[in-house]
C-alpha cells in the first residue's frame, strides 16, 4: 500500500505492480476504455487522471491573478522505449499558450513513480524517475496523485516490456 501520511514522500508500491493486482488493475482498465491494448488503456487511463487532477488557475486562489495559469499534461508513446510529456501552461490573464515536451526513455529506469503532497501548498508533485527531479505538478489530492503514479508505473513497465 502507498504511504499517504501528511507531507510523506510516497510511491507506487512493488506490491500493487505485480501478480493478481496487476493483472485485476489491467482487466478493469482494458474493459473501462474498451480496448484490448494494455498500452492504450495506460494512456488513456493517464491521461483521464492528468486531466481530473490538473492545476487550474481557479484554484490558485493565493496567487496574484498575474501569476495564475492552468498547467495541464498529456502523455504520449513517442518511440519504442520513450514516453513523451507534454506540458501546456496557459496564463490566466493574457490567455497566452506554453507548450514544452518532455522525452522520457524508459529502459534501464525504476517505473516506481515516487511524488510528494506537501502540507502547505495546493499541489503533489511526481518526480522524474531518471533523476528524481519535480516532473508533474498536479492539484493536490493524495488519492489523485497515488492512482496517477501507479497508471504510470505500469505504463512505464509496459514500455519497458516492449
Amino acid at each position: 500500500m502507498l504511504s499517504l501520511g501528511a507531507g510523506a514522500p510516497a510511491q507506487a508500491s512493488e506490491a500493487q505492480l505485480s501478480g493478481e493486482e496487476q493483472a485485476r488493475y489491467l482487466a478493469e482498465l482494458k474493459r473501462l476504455y474498451l480496448t484490448k491494448d494494455e498500452r492504450k488503456a495506460l494512456l488513456a487511463h493517464s491521461n483521464a487522471l492528468l486531466d481530473t487532477y490538473a492545476l487550474r488557475a481557479g484554484y490558485q486562489l493565493g496567487k496574484a491573478p498575474k501569476q495564475r495559469s492552468d498547467l495541464r499534461y498529456q502523455l504520449s508513446v513517442a518511440a519504442p522505449g520513450e514516453l513523451l510529456v507534454r506540458q501546456e501552461t496557459r496564463a490566466e490573464q493574457t490567455n497566452s499558450l506554453a507548450v514544452s515536451n518532455q522525452r522520457l526513455s524508459v529502459f534501464g529506469l525504476d517505473p516506481y513513480i515516487h511524488y510528494d503532497c506537501p502540507t502547505s501548498g495546493i499541489t503533489c508533485v511526481l518526480n522524474n524517475p531518471a533523476d528524481g527531479s519535480p516532473w508533474i505538478t498536479v492539484l493536490r489530492d493524495h488519492q489523485g496523485a497515488a492512482d496517477l503514479a501507479k497508471a504510470i508505473s505500469f505504463l512505464i513497465r509496459n514500455l519497458q516490456r516492449n
